[in-house]
């Protein structure tokens, strides 16, 4: 079966309450998820985003984490993620196909 990156960016909580929150409902995501969450993913800190051997930019939000889902298709890891809790704080989520290299 295919499996599926989350990217996650931005969504990041301000308060230690929104945190403790957030880890809540995100647990409450994966473990809905069940078999087809293959890779809990993780967190990321601070990042820079290079556009050439020389050049470093400021990119749009960003990475704040990920997780890999086996799914039938793209439609189907769409609707997983579409119930990830990162929307409630203003986050976003890319999905795309893990191709074999």
């Amino acid at each position: 079966m295919p499996r599926f990156i989350l990217a996650f960016r931005g969504g990041m909580p301000k308060s230690p309450e929104e945190g403790q929150k957030m880890m809540t409902d995100w647990n409450g995501w994966m473990d809905g998820l069940g078999s087809s969450l293959v890779d809990k993913g993780a967190g990321f800190g601070k990042s820079r985003f290079l556009t050439g051997q020389e050049r470093e930019e400021k990119a749009g939000d960003p990475l704040s984490g990920y997780s890999v889902v086996e799914a039938s298709d793209i439609d189907a890891a769409l609707d997983m993620a579409r119930r990830n809790p990162i929307f409630a704080l203003g986050g976003t989520i890319e999905v795309a196909e893990c191709l074999q290299m």
